[in-house]
């Protein structure tokens, strides 16, 4: 079964159609690449999929939660989908393992101790586990980007979103933080991220999704579609420089 199934969402900001018909299913332990130019509705969908947009038509399913215009039941669907945003949204007077610790604490009621030894864990696991004792101020991009990685892992999502994660980085930073999407997408976790990585969608996303003017414009396996896009739009976008 699907992970996640949108069903001909649509999406309106007054007079701008910003999603328009999106169709999309994503298997357990997929890594779908959602491209594409500013403006073609990649984060808005992101978005719709964790509840911060309503939608206004269709429907979306995602890790046994049903979303609809109505906007209902999100602290429960916010258990399992974890999201990371460009900007790292870290609380500054908090130290990283207590960034860490929040969520499953306030949320899902987990105990103190309990919290903690989750926070370790997945803090080891972005390679962070010496800089715990932290403020946020004394990190860099990469290791605030890789502590809001942590924090959405310590909730234990069934899927991660990420929104063009990367794109507030310079390239050494920006290597720091795929790296530990990459060992994440090795280790099954399924994920839709919204990027401007070509190179790393090719080589990691079983699925890309090229949208364009608020629809799935063309989709495929990765590999194919970066070798053969099949209309002019994907051609055009691969073709400037988006893919080297």
């Amino acid at each position: 079964m699907p992970i996640v199934e949108i069903d001909n969402i649509t999406k309106r900001f007054g007079d701008n159609q910003v999603l328009n018909g999106i169709s999309l299913t994503v298997e357990p332990g997929q890594v779908i690449a959602v491209i594409g130019r500013s403006g073609s509705g990649k984060s808005t969908m992101l978005r719709c999929i964790n509840g911060l947009e309503s939608i206004d038509g269709g429907s979306i399913k995602v890790a046994g939660h049903t979303l609809t215009a109505k906007h209902e039941h999100l602290i429960e669907l916010r258990k399992d989908v974890g999201m990371v945003f460009q900007s790292y949204n870290l609380f500054p007077h908090l130290t990283v393992e207590e960034n860490v610790m929040l969520s499953p604490r306030i949320v899902k009621k987990v105990p103190t101790e309990k919290a903690r030894e989750t926070a370790a864990r997945v803090l080891k696991q972005v390679g962070l586990d010496h800089k715990r004792d932290a403020y946020p101020e004394q990190l860099s991009g990469g290791q605030q980007q890789r502590v809001a990685i942590a924090r959405s892992l310590a909730m234990e999502p069934q899927v991660m979103l990420f929104d063009e994660v990367t794109s507030a980085l310079d390239p050494e930073l920006t290597q720091e933080v795929l790296k530990v999407m990459e060992e994440l997408a090795r280790a099954g976790m399924t994920m839709l991220l919204v990027t401007h990585e070509m190179e790393f969608a090719r080589r990691m996303a079983h699925i890309t999704v090229f949208m364009h003017q608020g629809k799935v414009w063309e989709t495929g396996p990765s590999e194919a579609f970066f070798s053969n896009p099949q209309t002019p739009e994907a051609k055009q976008f691969i073709g400037a420089g988006a893919i080297k």
